[in-house]
Order: structure tokens, then C-alpha cells, then sequence
């Protein structure tokens, strides 16, 4: 299976992506995602899960590092937006925002990248101003009303993955194919490694005996934010059960 759509729906993506603009492993599987999709003329269609929604059971005083509870709420604002976009503007702009947006979090210089929960109201109104939206969508970001759809898109990913996941989620050649968390990348492929490492993740998600694989040390991805060049390798990190929590 080449991960293509194998359904009669042509109205069906080849690929659904779950993202978090907070998570940085989400961002880099999708410029991954993004580099296979030109190259094999995929369709993908972007969702929404919601970090802040995922572990809203949780004490993050007790459980997070300190940043996460203001870091995760930042993410679910920015889904807000996000959300009314879908529903106002269609797909195509959700696809544009995401990096418009995510790229000013991540692809920045590290002194570039501090106080992001403080920034973003300014933040969005640049990725909105960036892909021809009114900057006056960012007043979405306090409303409320719009997490009960964020979160039937975030307990959708769960459906098809079962709950102990973070992001991103893939979904190939839905509504039948494959789902998963991850794949987690800390290093961008070039060229036809994009479409090779695509190959290999397919066919094992795709084997009907496959269950998971999984290691929880992480190189810290390869994002300037991050202090990480692209010619650098991350320091290595354990993120135990997929996530900085403290404590299960």
C-alpha cells in the first residue's frame, strides 16, 4: 500500500493530520507531511487536536513543567481561530494558517520565541494577515463556544488511536486506513527521503498485526526555536509516555 486513497469517495483526503500548533513534533511531521504530499500528489486534510482538551483531567501544577499549562492553552486559542477559519474560509485556509502560523512559534531564532502564550493575539493576526484573512478572526480566541468542535475533533484522533497519544495523529486513506500517533521526527528528510521514510511507516501501520513501536528518548527536533540548526542533531530527551509529564 503506497498510502494513497484506495476508497470510490474522491471527496475522501489520502491523508488526515491532527495537529496541535503548540506541539513541535506535530509541526515537523507536517513540513514532512507537506514534502510528500508534492511529490505524490496527495490530498491532506487538517484537523484539530487540542493539547489543553487531551489533559484537561490533569493537574498541570503537579504533572507539566511549569510553561505547559499557559503553553497548551496558547494552542487551544490559536484552534479557535483555527476552527471558525474551517467554518467561514473552507479547508484550503486552515492549510495555509497552520504554517503561517506555526512557522512564527518554531522556525524563529530562540530569543525570538519567548513568550508565546503573552503573543498570541499578535501572532495570529500576522498568520491571518499572511494568507489574505481579516486580522479581526483573532477575536475567536476567547470564544469558548467553539471547544465543543475541538473536541469532537480531538476525541475523533482518539477513536482511531486509543487515548494514550499526543501529536500529531495521522490518518491514511480514510475512512478504512490506517491511524496513528506520530510518526515523532526530530530531523527533516531531503529529497527522496521524504517519500522513502513515508513508504516505511505505511507498511508497517498498514500490517494488521501491527501494534506499536516506541521508544520515549527524543532528539530535540530541528527547529531554530528550539535552538537546533538544520545541520545540527538535538540533544536527546526522554519524553516517558510520549509527553513532558513529571509524573503518570
Amino acid at each position: 500500500m503506497d498510502g494513497a486513497n484506495t476508497t470510490s469517495d474522491e471527496s475522501l483526503p489520502d491523508v488526515r493530520f491532527w495537529f496541535d500548533p503548540m506541539c513541535p513534533f506535530a509541526w515537523m511531521t507536517s513540513k514532512w507531511v507537506r514534502m510528500v504530499q508534492e511529490q505524490r500528489d496527495y490530498t491532506v486534510e487538517w484537523r484539530f487536536i487540542s493539547l489543553r482538551l487531551l489533559n484537561k483531567h490533569i493537574d498541570y501544577d503537579a504533572h507539566f513543567p511549569p510553561d505547559y499549562d499557559a503553553g497548551h492553552t496558547a494552542g487551544l486559542q490559536m484552534l479557535r481561530v483555527c476552527s471558525r477559519v474551517l467554518e467561514a474560509h473552507g479547508q484550503e485556509r486552515v492549510a495555509q494558517l497552520y504554517p503561517a502560523l506555526s512557522s512564527q512559534i518554531f522556525d524563529v531564532a530562540p530569543e525570538d520565541a519567548n513568550d508565546i502564550p503573552g503573543r498570541v493575539r499578535d501572532l495570529i493576526e500576522t498568520a491571518l494577515t499572511r494568507v489574505g484573512l481579516s486580522p479581526d478572526l483573532a477575536r475567536f480566541l476567547d470564544d469558548e463556544s467553539r471547544d465543543q468542535e475541538i473536541q469532537l475533533s480531538t476525541d475523533e484522533a482518539l477513536a482511531l488511536t486509543g487515548k494514550d497519544v499526543g501529536t500529531p495523529i495521522l490518518h491514511v486513506a480514510p475512512p478504512d486506513g490506517a491511524a496513528f500517533f506520530g510518526p515523532v521526527i526530530s530531523r527533516l528528510p531531503t529529497g527522496d527521503e521524504a517519500a522513502e521514510l513515508w513508504d516505511h511507516v505505511v507498511g508497517l501501520a498498514t500490517f494488521q498485526g501491527f501494534s506499536e513501536l516506541k521508544r520515549s528518548l527524543r532528539e530535540r527536533p530541528q527547529l531554530r526555536a528550539l535552538g537546533v540548526t538544520e545541520d545540527q542533531a538535538g540533544v536527546q530527551e526522554d519524553w516517558h509516555a510520549g509527553s513532558r509529564r513529571q509524573k503518570k
